[in-house]
Order: structure tokens, then C-alpha cells, then sequence
């Protein structure tokens, strides 16, 4: 077992282990570490604990120390310089007439480097720019190029549920999404429906999705035959997957045919079959695919490359 804490640098970005020393540091501290990127100052969101040695990067950096006012005061001049840096980056964007959108500007703790974050639609020869910031700031200058996916987490929103976005607020990384989720919750598979402001499709899809696996797997598929307690048979017409709920069309003794409403834990039937039903014809199918691909294209976050 490892000793470590959790640190996160930004709001809801992904948290690091750092081995705490000797030091005596619970959840909320401010604490100074060093990084790939520099000495940095972060946020304690898991105090100290024990931990299983392959969930541990080795090497494991210490915490130098726990943050003092002085640490803070320089923190919050940073975030101020920020603001300048992003006005005389997008000045500069302009006047090198480049293709690309500015989303924010990030100095790390020592003022060692500068870091810009924007979105392109393709790749940008932002070699003249670097040099011209570097003129301007005299320290180490970096642009990364990020997804939409980042850009939503950066500049934060809201969803169609009407709450601030999850990604912006406590999601740390991104979840690995898929049509699939959306079928599997009866879903529309309108691409507009399914996807979130940046896009992509959307996070909450993976939220629910170990729960409707486990109510779907217990429920008949539309179409099957099924047998009821009161020896009532029929043909399921639909389900009600959180209700656990399914309507069978019952042929009665006059041949009439009449919908019945039963609980599944008064139906008989053979297990549900786990396959996809494919509809090559489907209007938005290509969309759909399209859709999925820059999924897996764009899944990992650039953010979280400390």
C-alpha cells in the first residue's frame, strides 16, 4: 500500500497522486507540488489515505509544501495575468490572420511557462505566433490544440436537463459513449437529441447505462411471446423499463384482441436475447456513424496531459 493525496489544478479537471511525506495535509488544503509541467499550485480533493501500489504511477512525486498566504496572493496575480495574456493572444491570432479560436490561457505557478488552449479545424503553423508571444511575455510559450469536448469543459454551459454541465462541474474525465447506450435506453436516435452542446454525444448517457442493462435483462423484447399467471397468452407490445412493466396483446376466446398491462414478475418467458437490431436504412445512420467515430477520435481529454 502507497500513502498518497488526491490533487486536482483546475475545476473538475482529473486528479493526481502525490505522496504527502511527513506532512500532515487533509482534503481542502492548498498544497505547492511539482509537475511535468512545473512547480504548480493545487487543490486537496482526497486527504491522505492508502492506497493499492498499481494504481500508483511510479515515480510518485512528494507535496514541497502546504500553501501560505504568499502562495495564495501569487496565485490569484496569476489569474489576472491570465486575462491579459488571453486579450494580447487573440491580438496577436488577428494579426497573423490564423484560423483558430482562442479558448483560454493558463500560466503555471512559477510563471515558467505560458500554455494557450484553442480549437482549429485542421492543423496550424502557429510558428511565427510563438515567437511573437515569446517577444511579449519572455518565458516559455505553449499552444495545444484542443477538441470541442475540452472547450465545453473550459467554457462550462447548459444542458438540455437545465442544470450546469457535467464535465464543466464535477465530471474530472471523459466517459467512453456509444449509440449503443442510447438504444439500450429507448432513446431517440436523432443525432440532435442525443448529443450535448459541444456536439458529441452526450455524458449522461453513460450514467444510467449499468442500470437499464440490469432492467432491460430482466424484461421480454417487443414482439415475444409470453405466457401470464392467469394463463392469459400473448404477443408484447411494449415495455415500461423503470416501472418493470410490460402491455401483451391478449387474443381473447371471440378472437378479440385486447392489451393487458402486467407486472414481468407475473410473465413467463425465455430470457432476452442481447443483440442489436440493425437497420441499414435508417435516415440517420450514416450520421450516427459519423457521430461515433469522432467519438473514439476525440475520447481523451488534451486538459489532462500535466
Amino acid at each position: 500500500m502507497t500513502k498518497v493525496i488526491g490533487v486536482r489544478f483546475r475545476r473538475a479537471g482529473k486528479v493526481y497522486y502525490f505522496s504527502p511525506g511527513k506532512l500532515e495535509i487533509e482534503k481542502d488544503d492548498r498544497v505547492i507540488v511539482e509537475t511535468a509541467r512545473g512547480v504548480e499550485y493545487g487543490h486537496v480533493v482526497i486527504g491522505t489515505r492508502e492506497v493499492e501500489d498499481d494504481k500508483v504511477v511510479q515515480p510518485l512525486k512528494s507535496v514541497i509544501r502546504l500553501a501560505t498566504a504568499q502562495d495564495q496572493e501569487q496565485e490569484n496575480k496569476n489569474r489576472e495575468k491570465e486575462k491579459d495574456a488571453f486579450r494580447i493572444c487573440q491580438e496577436k491570432i488577428r494579426k497573423h490572420k490564423l484560423e483558430m479560436k482562442l479558448i483560454d490561457a493558463e500560466y503555471t505557478f512559477d510563471n515558467n511557462k505560458v500554455l494557450f488552449y484553442f480549437t482549429a479545424d485542421g492543423r496550424i503553423d502557429f510558428r511565427e505566433l510563438v515567437k511573437d508571444l515569446a517577444s511579449v511575455f519572455k518565458t516559455r510559450i505553449e499552444l495545444r490544440q484542443i477538441g470541442v469536448r475540452d472547450e465545453t469543459k473550459i467554457l462550462g454551459g447548459i444542458g438540455i436537463c437545465g442544470r450546469s454541465l457535467c464535465c464543466h462541474t464535477h465530471q474530472s474525465e471523459f466517459l467512453p459513449v456509444s449509440i449503443k447506450m442510447a438504444k439500450e435506453q429507448n432513446l431517440s436516435l436523432n443525432p440532435t437529441k442525443i448529443s450535448g452542446v459541444c456536439g458529441r454525444l452526450m455524458c449522461c448517457l453513460k450514467h444510467e447505462e449499468e442500470t437499464y442493462e440490469e432492467l432491460n435483462s430482466r424484461l421480454p423484447n417487443p414482439g415475444d411471446r409470453v405466457t401470464a399467471k392467469d394463463g392469459s397468452r400473448g404477443e408484447v407490445s411494449s415495455v415500461n423499463v423503470l416501472r418493470q412493466l410490460v402491455k401483451v396483446i391478449v387474443t381473447l376466446d371471440n378472437e378479440e384482441k385486447e392489451i393487458r398491462e402486467y407486472k414481468v414478475e407475473d410473465l413467463k418467458f425465455k430470457p432476452r436475447r442481447k443483440k442489436e437490431k440493425k437497420n441499414q436504412n435508417h435516415p440517420e445512420d450514416k450520421e450516427l456513424k459519423a457521430l461515433e467515430a469522432l467519438e473514439r477520435r476525440e475520447g481523451k481529454s488534451k486538459l489532462n496531459e500535466n
